[in-house]
């Protein structure tokens, strides 16, 4: 793992290399932005909402109990905005764009047309990972808040119809917890997240070797590596924004 945590540093310092180049085309950018966010939305949000729908059947009735049910919103919302939503959005995208990434540069690997391409006198670490890195970097940011939106949504639809806990109650405990600080620590969350995935799972699929087996084996690991660089980014990111605040 650590290794392979060194040759993602070094190919991130190739692509970023190539993007200072200019060489970057806007409209690939583009292609691989709807790749790696538009189409995981729908599973992101869904995951998000039925996660915050379940943590306010969960703590509703218990906060009613000690007299505390106008802090539900509250309470969901941190967490949501501090872990849940950029954590569980960036999961998502990584099971469906991640993989997806490194079975499709493992597959050019494996059938010579990364070769190709060095043949053109073009560096196809750039060409491969710098549209990916940089529209992951751009767009997961924006799912991460439109997740933390939904999620908070379902909180407050289900803890009025769990506990009757009226709208207005819930929003109020939610602009009384949150603060701006947390939303951008959420937005640089899903910034981090949105370079590690493409980087994590092209490197996996840069490195295939062994054919169509191979492929199998890269998108496999890629999937377990991807979340464990996620953890890890997750916990320093944590360590280094809140282990002196809470």
């Amino acid at each position: 793992m650590i290794s392979f945590l060194g040759l993602c540093t070094q190919y991130f310092i190739q692509t970023l290399k190539y993007i200072l180049g200019g060489n970057v085309k806007i409209r690939s950018v583009l292609e691989r932005a709807a790749m790696i966010s538009y189409d995981s939305l729908p599973i992101a949000l869904s995951i998000v909402f039925i996660s915050s729908v379940i943590i306010a059947l969960q703590i509703s009735k218990q906060f009613l109990m000690s007299g505390a049910e106008s802090y539900v919103g509250g309470f969901l919302a941190v967490a949501l905005i501090r872990e849940l939503a950029p954590g569980f959005a960036a999961l998502a995208i990584s099971a469906r764009a991640g993989t997806a990434i490194s079975a499709e540069i493992a597959n050019m690997q494996v059938t010579s047309q990364v070769d190709a391409i060095k043949t053109l006198k073009i560096d196809p670490v750039g060409y491969y990972f710098a549209p990916r890195i940089i529209a992951g970097a751009i767009t997961v940011p924006f799912v991460v808040i439109l997740a933390e939106f939904f999620g908070i949504l379902g909180g407050m639809i289900i803890s009025y119809f769990a506990i009757g806990l009226h709208p207005n109650r819930y929003m109020s405990s939610v602009w009384n917890w949150i603060n701006t600080r947390d939303i951008y620590i959420s937005v640089f969350r899903g910034f981090i997240f949105g370079i590690i995935i493409p980087l994590v799972c092209s490197t996996q699929g840069y490195k295939t070797t062994g054919g169509a087996k191979g492929v199998g084996i890269s998108t496999t690991k890629a999937a377990i590596k991807t979340t464990v660089f996620l953890l890890m980014a997750d916990l320093i990111i944590t360590f280094i924004f809140y282990v002196n605040v809470i």
